[in-house]
């Protein structure tokens, strides 16, 4: 009886032995971790380093190494938003450049059209005999816009500046700077 119960003990020692021997040092999975880290594969380096953990909980380089890949996976969360960010103000801006775009192309029109009503109202004006109102007209029978000047306005503008232009003399009074002449500078 002695015997039977010798045999399955030992091959129990046995099967034990062979199991721990199967199992990976902590330092293993330290070294794949790291290893992974360093090719930046971050997901991959925290699987292996959480493998490592539930073997060896109290093991301080496995803690270290998962302390070191949060932060770096924080890292790169954080880049990622603003990545996202600076693309949502890139889409926004080209939005707001097609948004005046727009605008600009609006007011161009709006503009035409009422270049071509004041043309229309002219030549209505001048197939009736009418005599042309001149409230929106210049010297010349052509519309002017209420931020244009009219060629009397302008050439009023030019002579009354003229008036406060003095001349330049030619010569420079007092006497004449000596080159080699040292300056002091103290």
């Amino acid at each position: 009886m002695r015997l039977p119960l010798l045999i399955s003990l030992s091959l129990l020692l046995l099967s034990w032995q062979n199991a721990g021997a199967q199992l990976a040092p902590a330092d293993d999975f330290f070294n794949s971790g790291a290893q992974f880290y360093i090719s930046n594969n971050i997901p991959q380096a925290k699987d292996v380093t959480e493998m490592g953990l539930k073997l060896y909980p109290n093991d301080e380089k496995l803690k270290k190494l998962e302390e070191l890949l949060n932060q770096k996976q924080q890292q790169q969360q954080q880049q990622q938003q603003q990545q996202q960010q600076n693309q949502q103000s890139q889409s926004n801006n080209q939005n707001d450049q097609q948004q005046d775009k727009q605008q600009q192309n609006q007011s161009e029109q709006q503009k035409s059209e009422q270049q071509k009503q004041a043309e229309q109202k002219q030549q209505e004006q001048n197939a009736s005999g009418a005599k042309p109102d001149n409230s929106d007209q210049n010297t010349n029978g052509q519309p002017v816009q209420a931020t244009q000047m009219t060629p009397e306005e302008a050439k009023r503008l030019l002579d009354s500046q003229k008036e406060n232009e003095k001349i330049l003399p030619i010569s420079p009074q007092g006497k004449p700077h000596n080159p080699l002449q040292t300056v002091k500078d103290w």
